[in-house]
């Protein structure tokens, strides 16, 4: 009976685990409709003095971006630091839930980069921006949302709530930071790498289904 009792009680809380896990994953598109994308909404910023395909590549579905520190701005008439990046084009907001999703891959040394961005805020550029430090994807350089993210595919979900100045990051369904927004008034989706804070030699991001929804 006590071995009985010792099974039942095991098999309990592996049950409790497995719901307490399955209710943190979500979808969180449910609710959104998505837009229609096409390659005319992405457009490619990269080194202007450069060939995109010597800094941006595109096969098999999969967008790869790569930058270095010595690189120029994206144009001769700006200051800001080096970037290739896709910048999603026809869908500029203002108002309303909008939400990004995609799927990224980080190769293993590539650090001190924007990889996604939620361009517009007041006083600052963006209003929302994930990063990569050493391994660990960030909300701008803290907090840490996901350690341990080289090597591998892993979702993003971005939610973007204007009108109740409201932004909510998922990855891989599971919501990792609820956060005011930053004000400001136009709005749009960034992604690819954009060099911050002490980068790496090298800095590289690889996307692939993207995605962009409304409610």
């Amino acid at each position: 009976m006590a071995l009985l009792q010792i099974l039942h009680m095991a098999l309990l809380q592996v049950i409790i685990y497995q719901t307490t896990l399955a209710s943190a994953i979500v979808d969180p598109t449910q609710g959104f409709t998505p837009v229609s994308l096409d390659n005319s909404n992405f457009v490619i910023q990269k080194p202007y003095d450069v060939q995109e395909n010597q800094r941006y590549s595109y096969t098999n579905g999969v967008h790869q971006f790569w930058v270095y520190p010595t690189d120029k701005p994206f144009k001769n008439d700006t200051n800001t630091k080096p970037r290739t990046e896709i910048r999603i084009s026809g869908y500029d907001y203002t108002c309303g839930i909008w939400q990004f999703e995609g799927y990224g891959y980080i190769p293993s040394g590539t650090s001190g980069v924007s990889i996604m961005q939620v361009f517009g805020g007041s006083p600052y550029a963006t209003t929302a921006m994930l990063r990569i430090y050493d391994g660990s994807l960030t909300y701008y350089e803290s907090p840490i949302l996901t350690p341990n993210i080289y090597n591998r595919w892993f979702r993003v979900n971005v939610i973007h709530d204007v009108d109740a100045n409201n932004v909510k990051i998922y990855i891989d369904g599971d919501l990792k930071y609820d956060v005011a927004g930053r004000g400001a008034n136009t709005h749009y989706f960034k992604f690819g790498v954009y060099l911050q804070n002490n980068p790496s030699n090298c800095t590289e991001s690889r996307w692939k289904d993207i995605k962009v929804f409304q409610k």
